[in-house]
Formats: structure tokens, C-alpha cells, sequence
């Protein structure tokens, strides 16, 4: 007589203090659906009045694609930036114990509290041309206020917080037994750094140098102060569909600002996918 095969267990859902799934995943939609889907649709709507090929026309027009390239090129190339130094900052105050550690720790979130236009003000007047770094600086032939330096300067200002707060928790938790079990095991510096230190840390970078890159392209009042504005040469994207708006152009203001956000969604999704890759490669999920 065959042995009756025993009943599975059931499993019972763990209680939560939140309410159901059902409950919270209506609200997650509708609060999203309010706060960021809509009004993308809406922009998204208005600027499909001009047709697929008025969008291409503005897109294609020569000071709008120079104002996309600026504001593109140098996020990316100061998201870069915030990256690798925001890592090292966040490396320094993690690790190390020393006078002042908290003060400096506390410097790197003003960008967050302070008024885009006062940290604008404040860029303009310190790299000017009779500014007090502006000068040292002109004395070598560097122009940084009013040209796209002043731009990447304003842009790894604003985006360094997100690079040092999105790595420092993972260093936290990097223990240092496994850098001296590496360290005993034979391996150099160079090669601790690489292969025990790094790997962990790459997704935390990914995401800081995403958020970084995002701030940038949308950044409005810490740029036009220091950036000159001058057309072809160091206007920006968001600056150009506040022109735009000014003249009551607002379809063309919304043709622009729909050309970035299409180009603001792939260059995301792109990180994305990559961080998705990393944390797969590296084994951490």
C-alpha cells in the first residue's frame, strides 16, 4: 500500500503594522499617478499640438540642440565629477576620526538647504572675474564665471551631496576584517581597493552619479547667475523654455521640455539597467 505523500504547509502571510497590499499599492498608484504621471502626460499632451514633426523642428533648431548639448554634456561630465570626488569625501568622513570631521559632514548637505538663486549668487561672486578665486584663476588664462565653467561648477556643486550621502552608508558597512583578510592573503593595495572595496560600492556610485545627473539637467537658479546665458555658448536648456514662456510660446516651451524628458528617461533607464547589471555581476542584491 503506497505511503500517502505528506500535505504541504501552508504559509501564512506575516502580519504587518501597514495596512494590506491591495490598500498601500492603490495609494502608491494614485499619489504617483497624481504627483508625476499626470502632469508629464499633460506636458507631454500640449506639446503633441505641434505634431511629431514641429517636435523635430524645435529639436532640431540650432539654438535649441546647442542648449540641450550644454545642459546634457556638462551634467554628465559634472555628475562624473561629484562621482569620484563625492566617493573619496564620503571615504574620508566614514573611515577616518578628526577635528572638524562633523562640521565637514554637516558642509555637505548646504547644498540641499540653500536657495538655488543665493548658492547662484554666491558661485557668481566668488569666480567672477575680480571675484576671489575668479582672479587667481584669470591670472592663467581660465575664464570660469559666464562661460560653461561656471556651469560645471554650479552643477558639481549641487550634485555632490547626492554622490558622498549615497555611498557613505555602504562604506559603513564594509568591514575591515575583510580588507585585512585580503591584505594578510597577499593581495597590494591596489588590488584590496579593486577587488574587495570597490565591487560593493559600484551601485551606490551608479545611483549618486544618477541622481547627480539629474539635478543638473533640471537645474534652473544656482546656473543662470554664473552661466552668462549667452546663446550658443553657455545657455542652458531650462533657461530657454523660461524664454520661451516669457514670449508665450508654450508650445514650443513644452516641445523642450519633452525633448528632455525623453532624453532624461533613456539616460536614466541606461543607468539603471547598468546598476541592475552591476549588483547581479558583483552578487549583491
Amino acid at each position: 500500500m503506497a505511503t500517502p505523500s505528506p500535505r504541504p504547509k501552508r504559509r501564512f502571510r506575516q502580519p504587518s503594522v501597514i495596512p494590506g497590499f491591495g490598500l498601500t499599492l492603490g495609494y502608491t498608484l494614485t499619489v504617483l499617478s497624481l504627483v508625476v504621471l499626470l502632469p508629464l502626460a499633460a506636458l507631454v499632451v500640449r506639446a503633441s499640438g505641434l505634431g511629431i514633426s514641429g517636435i523635430w523642428d524645435v529639436a532640431t533648431d540650432p539654438r535649441v540642440a546647442s542648449a540641450l548639448r550644454v545642459s546634457f554634456g556638462v551634467s554628465l561630465l559634472a555628475a562624473l565629477t561629484a562621482s569620484f570626488f563625492g566617493s573619496i569625501v564620503a571615504w574620508v568622513l566614514t573611515r577616518y576620526d578628526f577635528p572638524g570631521r562633523r562640521i565637514i559632514d554637516a558642509v555637505v548637505d548646504l547644498p540641499f538647504a540653500l536657495p538655488t538663486a543665493v548658492a547662484g549668487i554666491a558661485l557668481a561672486s566668488l569666480y567672477a572675474p575680480n571675484g576671489l578665486v575668479g582672479e587667481q584663476l584669470a591670472k592663467v588664462g581660465i575664464e570660469a564665471a559666464y562661460t560653461p565653467v561656471g556651469i560645471f561648477i554650479a552643477m558639481v556643486f549641487i550634485g555632490l551631496p547626492f554622490a558622498v550621502r549615497t555611498v557613505q552608508p555602504l562604506i559603513s558597512e564594509i568591514d575591515k576584517e575583510v580588507e585585512e583578510a585580503s591584505a594578510i592573503l597577499g593581495s597590494t593595495r591596489l588590488g584590496t581597493l579593486t577587488k574587495v572595496v570597490l565591487p560593493p560600492l559600484i551601485p551606490a556610485v551608479l545611483t549618486g552619479f544618477a541622481l547627480a545627473f539629474a539635478r543638473g539637467v533640471g537645474e534652473y537658479g544656482s546656473i543662470i547667475f554664473i552661466a552668462g546665458n549667452l546663446p550658443y555658448v553657455s545657455e542652458i536648456a531650462p533657461l530657454l523654455i523660461v524664454i520661451k514662456l516669457s514670449e508665450f510660446d508654450y508650445a514650443g516651451a513644452c516641445a523642450i521640455a519633452t525633448i528632455m524628458l525623453a532624453i532624461s528617461f533613456t539616460v536614466l533607464l541606461a543607468i539603471n539597467l547598468i546598476q541592475a547589471w552591476s549588483r547581479r555581476r558583483f552578487g549583491y542584491v
